[in-house]
């Protein structure tokens, strides 16, 4: 059963995030601004998505999922989610962190869309079947892990329930109404003892920061669903995501 609390659905460890039942058979209609958004990123540098782009070589290939979907079972209000997944405690690279579901590209898959839908399947349970594919972003670098990250755009027209597979790599999985990551209340930038400071997002007692939160804002502003929040609100980086960079 998909458990919601302020808005947000998470599946914890050995639940599910179900689809609404309001869905039935159907499929859900792509909203508007996502195609928008989809075609603009065709013509748009990778600059505007992350200032750290891929070196010359020596990088991994990888791709992330960064899926849109309709309001979970359980979830109050109408708009869009989006699937997020907090790391496990215990990796070597990046522990606890909000990320999309994602990961290396392995010797099988015919591509980086290929690589991004089997990731998804093996970390959350997704069914690939029903996410239509809109549009891949310019690979960009997750230095932390030395990858070449390639974004893949997707909309959840016909959703499944998902939840954690596999614990060694992910210790929660989560929908999250692009209203709340719009909302200016839960929007601020962080600092990292490194000098690195970026913007972030609050997920009640979660904090989503790093390359997700930057690659995350750049997509909302893109396409037009951004407001405008106080980037000189600053607080540090809480200790307990030192551990793995950014």
């Amino acid at each position: 059963m998909t458990q919601v609390v302020s808005g947000i659905a998470y599946a914890g460890r050995s639940g599910s995030i179900d689809p609404s039942p309001s869905l039935g058979a159907g499929e859900a209609p792509r909203p508007d601004w996502l195609h928008e958004l989809a075609e603009r990123v065709s013509s748009t540098p990778p600059e505007w998505f992350s200032r750290f782009l891929p070196p010359d070589e020596g990088a991994r290939e990888s791709a992330v999922l960064i899926l849109f979907g309709p309001p979970p079972a359980g979830a109050t209000d109408e708009g869009e989610h989006v699937v997020l997944i907090e790391r496990s405690h215990t990796m070597r690279t990046q522990p606890a962190q909000i990320a999309f579901p994602g990961g290396a590209r392995d010797l099988e898959d015919d591509d980086l869309v290929a690589t991004a839908l089997r990731e998804a399947e093996e970390e959350v349970g997704l069914d690939p079947s029903g996410v239509d594919v809109l549009a891949v972003l310019p690979s960009l670098f997750l230095s932390p892990a030395n990858f070449v990250v390639a974004p893949v755009l997707g909309w959840w027209s016909a959703p499944s329930p998902i939840g954690v597979r596999d614990p060694a790599e992910v210790h929660d999985v989560l929908s999250v109404p692009v209203a709340h990551l719009v909302d200016p209340g839960h929007r601020f930038s962080v600092s990292h003892p490194s000098g690195y400071v970026g913007a972030a997002f609050e997920l009640g007692d979660l904090l989503l920061w790093g390359f997700t939160a930057g690659l995350l804002s750049s997509l909302l502003e893109l396409g037009g669903r951004s407001q405008p929040w106080d980037p000189a609100l600053q607080r540090p980086l809480p200790s307990r995501y030192l551990g793995g960079g950014r």
